[in-house]
């Protein structure tokens, strides 16, 4: 393996790691928000809850329901016009985050929700009896309690966004998997795919232990 090789390389590799990076916080970023708004309306809404709705529930579980079956290469080609709409574009790292982002939201909402819902009981009636409003309930109860198990649902999430960026690559969003694909299988490298491979690894071990980390020191 000569200089020149590793000269043409490794600023390959290092564009594929920042767009892959890029990617990956857009998207959590933006996911965490919408997911968090979302869990928190069909934890509400659910029967029986603080703000019971059967029809928002209903509809809510209904749109989750159908998104999250869907391959996310094929949900990602489905909605180029929508990513064309609000990118300008349907190629790159940000045009990939809009499928990623849709995709994580979901997740991240039956997170929140089934996070919310082992919640105990107990302490939710004891704030409603005082005469706490719901908003105040879910924030101050609600959250708090399960906040350590949310994290780690976070952390999850972090890790399937990283493998999510690796599909993207192969439908035009740049990052690892898109060198990988280019520069690794179809030009049969497999010295190229071997260095993707760890850096993944790395990436997955790091937010892992960063997101187990921050668990603990939620917990205590």
């Amino acid at each position: 393996m000569d200089a020149d090789y590793l000269d043409a390389l490794l600023p390959r590799i290092g564009r594929a790691l920042f767009e892959t990076l890029l990617m990956v916080s857009v998207s959590f970023v933006l996911a965490t928000i919408l997911g968090l708004g979302l869990g928190l309306l069909l934890y509400a809404t659910r029967p029986g809850n603080l703000l019971a709705n059967r029809a928002v529930f209903g509809v809510l579980n209904i749109v989750i329901n159908i998104v999250r079956p869907v391959p996310f290469i094929i949900l990602a080609v489905s909605i180029i016009p929508l990513t064309r709409l609000l990118i300008g574009t349907s190629i790159g790292p940000l045009a990939a985050t809009v499928p990623i982002t849709i995709v994580a939201s979901m997740a991240i909402a039956r997170i929140v929700e089934s996070n919310l819902v082992a919640v105990d009981p107990g302490a939710i009636e004891a704030a409603v009896a005082m005469g706490a409003r719901p908003a105040r309930v879910l924030f101050t109860v609600v959250i708090p309690e399960s906040l350590g198990p949310l994290v780690l649902g976070l952390t999850y999430i972090v890790v399937a966004l990283v493998d999510t960026t690796a599909v993207a690559g192969a439908i035009g969003g740049g990052g690892l998997g898109d060198l990988a694909m280019k520069y690794g299988y179809q030009r049969f490298d497999w010295f190229v795919i071997l260095v993707i491979v760890v850096i993944l690894i790395l990436l997955v071990q790091a937010a892992q232990l960063l997101g187990n980390w921050v668990s603990r020191k939620v917990m205590h």
